[in-house]
């Protein structure tokens, strides 16, 4: 009996999240709504990171592990660090690890896609974790995300509590994603092929003309244009402007068949604008959760 009990156990698909912030929450209610089971650290989840022992369990009955734990600001990957060696040995056939498309540096306003080199921007960091995770082999999945946006979390709050900004830099492009997309790509990464995959959205454009297109949809007038000295960002802020880029997205379209929902921001705002579902509360470490934190 205990013998049948382990092989039903190991047929269901069982997912262990280390991490559940923003984005694995949305992946994980996807999941469970599917019939999955789904385990996480941290306190939106139900393990302790330090939790040695509830992890190792929690591990051994996974069929799919993912982590969104961004570097330490001192680097190294605490994932790694702590549980590297478990996962080395785990007989599962699916690691998937939510990376940034920081790693790919300052392009000039270029596009740039899974062949482009990594770690000469600011997040070196993130590169080394990025290269980390690949390491375990053939069976890692590495989703390089943007900008990423959702319920509560979008140029729409921004906009309507008097926070968002408009920066007088006409060339600077960047790229996001609505975090329903980064679920439904990773869910598609199940059943794909190993790699890594950049999930971004079909139109790269302004931060200016995103915060335009939030003012539009509630009726407010945007913010005034500034410099970036009058807008007295923060530094973080700040070294978000530093970086230009495109991020291609064709790979996950060839080879996980994988198509946004939201192909633009305007589609993404349009839709977060018509409904007021709230966010889920989350835990996630500000780094982890936009490509321009």
């Amino acid at each position: 009996m205990a013998g049948a009990i382990r092989v039903m156990v190991k047929t269901m698909r069982n997912l262990l999240i280390f991490g559940m912030g923003y984005t694995a929450q949305a992946l994980a209610t996807r999941l469970r709504a599917q019939g999955w089971t789904v385990r996480g650290t941290g306190s939106a989840g139900d393990l302790a990171f330090e939790d040695h022992p509830a992890v190792l369990a929690a591990l051994t009955t996974a069929t799919h592990v993912l982590s969104s734990v961004p570097p330490a600001r001192t680097g190294g990957d605490p994932v790694l660090e702590r549980y590297g060696a478990a996962l080395h040995q785990w007989p599962g056939a699916w690691i998937g690890y939510l990376s940034s498309t920081g790693v790919y540096g300052d392009a000039g306003g270029a596009w740039v896609d899974e062949a482009t080199p990594v770690g000469g921007g600011r997040r070196t960091a993130r590169a080394e974790a990025d290269l980390a995770w690949q390491a375990l082999g053939e069976r890692t999945r590495v989703f390089r995300l943007p900008g990423i946006y959702g319920p509560g979390r979008s140029a729409l709050e921004r906009v309507r509590e008097g926070l968002a900004h408009r920066i007088a830099l006409p060339d600077q492009v960047f790229s996001r994603v609505h975090v329903a997309d980064i679920a439904s790509g990773v869910i598609a990464a199940m059943d794909g092929p190993a790699g890594v995959y950049n999930l971004a959205d079909d139109l790269p454009s302004s931060q200016n003309a995103v915060i335009e297109e939030a003012a539009r949809l509630l009726g407010l007038a945007p913010p005034p244009l500034q410099t970036l000295e009058q807008a007295q960002l923060s530094p973080m802020a700040r070294a978000f402007y530093a970086e230009n880029r495109r991020v291609a997205n064709g790979k996950a379209r060839r080879l996980l068949g994988w198509t946004p929902a939201y192909p633009t921001y305007r589609e993404g705002l349009r839709a977060l604008n018509a409904t007021t579902s709230p966010a889920p509360t989350s835990t996630e470490p500000h780094a982890a959760r936009t490509d321009h934190s």
